[in-house]
């Protein structure tokens, strides 16, 4: 099904906008110990920073895939140009003493009011993702076998982000 391009799409990407990235995707989570390991263990990114403001009772992670062997700048200076050149980076930000409070502290935009919806992580074998996801123990919004769409998956992080799990090689009904 052919659709026509929608009203105010730019006819060509401005010249000025070369070498612009998009870099990165903020949440803010209650427990970070909890969000790294899901994100770190469960889903397999790298964290390639950390900043703490402590007189700001903030904190920020900073989470990537990376390809094997890829060296991470010790230098502060030199990682923070480094990071701001990577596609796809995802933030962390913890709230000091979001962790002490009771139930849910942040809206995951998938109930009303709806807002922010999910991020995405492609798979190599998203069958074999899903098992493990399912042996980790990990909340699913939607399995494979659930709906109409059986290439696609949801599950949920400990603060109740969606993430849509989608294959990386082509899909075989």
């Amino acid at each position: 099904m052919n659709h026509p391009i929608p009203a105010g799409v730019a006819a060509q990407v401005p010249a000025e906008t070369a070498g612009f990235v998009f870099n990165h995707t903020m949440l803010r989570v209650k427990d970070p110990t909890a969000s790294l390991d899901f994100y770190t263990r469960v889903l397999g990114f790298s964290l390639v920073d950390q900043r703490h403001f402590d007189e700001a009772q903030f904190s920020l992670y900073f989470l990537a895939y990376l390809p094997a062997g890829t060296q991470i700048p010790e230098d502060a200076a030199e990682r923070a140009v480094w990071m701001a050149k990577l596609p796809a980076l995802l933030e962390l930000t913890h709230n000091h003493g979001s962790e002490t409070q009771d139930g849910p502290v942040y809206h995951n935009g998938n109930s009303e009011p709806r807002g922010f919806g999910h991020i995405c992580v492609s798979v190599p074998d998203i069958e074999a993702a899903c098992a493990r996801f399912e042996d980790l123990g990990v909340a699913f919004q939607k399995r494979l076998s659930d709906g109409r769409m059986k290439n696609i998956a949801f599950i949920r992080d400990p603060d109740d982000y969606w993430v849509e799990i989608i294959s990386n090689t082509p899909y075989q009904p």
